[in-house]
């Protein structure tokens, strides 16, 4: 039926849960960047963040005139952090602490049960298979090969590289020029009805639309315009509607 397979990864294949709001977390986080060299409090490093972020969002806002939907190269922000404390940061330096931060916030990821076959199926029946993430790729790529999930796509686009997300048209349209991606024949399939159903809609892809723990809780009671609906969260049901075109909702 559909030759691209267009994928979201956080809360549609992959289930995680993450708090970067409790004192705690950023008790670790600043024992990670003391521990090489720029010390600070967790009052500090919170309020400092926070600053950095919101300004590098701003300035990335300017340069975007034309989209509110703008992301940020978390690598940036601390490499700030480090300046601040006279401390040059390697690339290295800002990897390694990408992923102790990235660490620290996580509490739980897994992928959801049936994941990997969907994706053998859809390789193995000649599909071509792209993921479009709003994420950080410091973040995002150690996950994708600790899941298992490193080379399993035809293409990837994170948001932190391309500087705008979901649901900004320009983010699907760019990934369709990229990897030469015919609307007509492709799918897009995620968990959230703002970013991935009416973003995908906008520019004329089918949409598959799965309900997680971690969907918005608005979406329950919104108009739900997805071409397919899995309201239970069951990715093993996501192959017979898309391969063989069962519409509806299950």
């Amino acid at each position: 039926m559909y030759q691209n397979y267009i994928f979201d990864l956080y809360g549609t294949l992959v289930d995680i849960r993450t708090d970067e709001l409790t004192s705690a977390f950023w008790r670790r986080a600043a024992a990670i960047f003391g521990a090489r060299g720029a010390a600070y409090t967790p009052g500090e490093l919170r309020a400092l963040y926070r600053k950095l972020s919101r300004r590098m969002i701003r300035r990335e806002l300017l340069l975007h005139l034309r989209s509110r939907y703008i992301d940020i190269d978390i690598l940036s922000v601390f490499r700030q952090l480090y300046l601040r404390r006279d401390v040059e940061p390697s690339e290295e330096l800002l990897l390694e602490t990408a992923r102790l931060f990235r660490k620290a916030s996580t509490k739980h990821i897994r992928l959801y049960d049936g994941v990997t076959e969907l994706l053998f199926l859809l390789r193995d029946s000649g599909k071509r298979v792209f993921l479009l993430s709003n994420a950080q790729r410091a973040f995002t790529l150690p996950e994708l090969y600790e899941l298992g999930l490193y080379g399993r796509f035809d293409g990837i686009m994170i948001s932190s590289d391309e500087r705008i997300c979901k649901p900004d048209p320009a983010f699907f349209r760019r990934l369709m020029r990229r990897y030469a991606i015919d609307p007509s024949h492709s799918i897009m399939i995620g968990n959230d009805i703002s970013a991935d159903i009416l973003g995908a809609k906008r520019v004329g892809l089918d949409t598959l639309y799965i309900h997680q723990d971690i969907s918005p809780a608005s979406d329950r009671e919104r108009e739900n315009p997805a071409d397919y609906v899995v309201m239970d969260g069951d990715v093993r049901k996501i192959s017979p509607l898309i391969l063989r075109g069962q519409g509806g909702i299950i």
